[in-house]
């Protein structure tokens, strides 16, 4: 399965909300480092209740809008 997500890093809380079937998270962490894009597939693969072995940023992996692969 594929989602859209667009992506807020350095945010003073995180949040999930659905718009249009595009998935606005909002993480804490920086965009330094890959980390702000390792937060992101945790919390995609809590929300669809998968490993996160199965969640891949497939584009996207410097932009704030990405397409993610969640395998199910």
């Amino acid at each position: 399965m594929y989602v859209k997500v667009f992506v807020t890093p350095g945010a003073k809380r995180e949040r999930v909300e659905e718009k249009d079937g595009i998935l606005a998270i909002a993480v804490r962490e920086p965009a330094q480092g890959n980390r702000a894009n390792e937060r992101v597939r945790a919390i995609v693969a809590v929300r669809f209740a998968v490993p996160v072995g199965k969640v891949r940023i497939l584009t996207g992996h410097r932009s704030r809008g990405k397409i993610v692969s969640v395998d199910i």
